[in-house]
């Protein structure tokens, strides 16, 4: 058990790795590509990437791509859907509510910070589900949520934008998402959930796009690097490594705290990538995010009982 937990951690963090640097790519796309435009084409560009991914995993496990029982199929089929419709919706208000913010605005930081607020969303919402966190999951997110705010707002809010709005209900889609995902991953192949949720995410994105936005495709075709890395490393393979490491953790509060790291690594980003030195605020920041980690990881009384029996 303790080895999976580590796999997972690993799993969950890389992913927030990923994340983290993703936000200075979906900001340098708010102003040139349209919201749906953009996760249309990350979406459908990252489903098709995976299909060859599960192949090789499922034939590595002795398993043909499809499944030979139709009800795992159906089962397979409905979890893609009801997790790809979250994560189109979580996406969507995400780009939308970066692209509300005006020129200016400290757009990375607010919607950082409102995004990963899914670690408090996500044990709320747990408790209508009957997944009631442990007491050193509360500690973790209250000490996360405070690092939370040092990392993104040490100046204070400032004014409230309307895009902060759209992110803080986007962090509600996204700890639900994390829900769904925890709900069926224990019952479906992880990778080929991956493909069908952003086959559902493109999907849905490309019809909202074509009803809504005008795409330019000389936009699009000079934004190729950003909307690469969104398609292939954080949805591609940042998703699928939460839907696996989701898998082997011990619990979906969890998992939300260690993905919430993403916020870290931005300023991590933004010191490797702009030259951003952190402040002393964003220092303190990462070292409760990192203390929040550390605790969430402890182990509960009642597994110390079992390892002793």
């Amino acid at each position: 058990m303790k080895n999976k937990q580590l796999l997972s951690s690993a799993l969950l963090l890389t992913a927030a790795i990923i994340w983290g640097f993703a936000f200075v790519a979906q900001e340098s796309l708010a102003d040139t590509v349209p919201p749906f435009t953009v996760n249309a084409l990350r979406s459908l560009i990252a489903s098709v990437a995976l299909i060859p991914v599960a192949a090789v995993t499922r034939r590595i496990n002795g398993k043909k791509l499809t499944e030979s029982d139709p009800k795992d199929r159906r089962l397979l089929i409905k979890a893609g859907v009801i997790c790809g419709v979250m994560l189109c919706i979580s996406v969507n208000l995400q780009q939308f509510g970066i692209s509300l913010y005006p020129p200016g605005a400290p757009a990375s930081a607010h919607s950082g910070f409102l995004t990963a607020l899914y670690i408090i969303f996500v044990p709320i919402f747990g408790l209508f589900l009957k997944k009631k966190p442990g007491f050193t999951i509360i500690v973790a997110v209250i000490l996360a949520t405070a690092g939370l705010y040092f990392l993104c707002l040490y100046d204070g809010f400032g004014s409230l934008y309307t895009g902060d709005i759209v992110v803080l209900i986007c962090g509600m889609a996204f700890a639900v998402q994390i829900l769904c995902v925890d709900h069926y991953i224990d019952r479906v192949d992880g990778v080929k959930l991956s493909s069908i949720q952003f086959l559902v995410t493109g999907i849905l994105s490309a019809v909202l796009m074509l009803i809504i936005e005008k795409p330019d495709i000389n936009a699009i075709l000079a934004a190729w690097k950003p909307l690469l890395y969104l398609a292939l490393m954080s949805s591609g393979v940042g998703y699928t490594l939460q839907i696996i490491g989701q898998k082997y953790s011990s619990s979906p509060a969890l998992a939300s705290i260690l993905m919430s790291m993403e916020s870290v690594f931005a300023v991590i980003g933004g010191v490797i990538f702009l030259g951003a030195i952190p402040s002393a605020n964003e220092w303190i920041g990462c070292a409760l995010m990192f203390a929040a980690i550390i605790i969430a990881q402890l182990p509960k009384k009642s597994d110390s009982k079992k390892a002793d029996v």
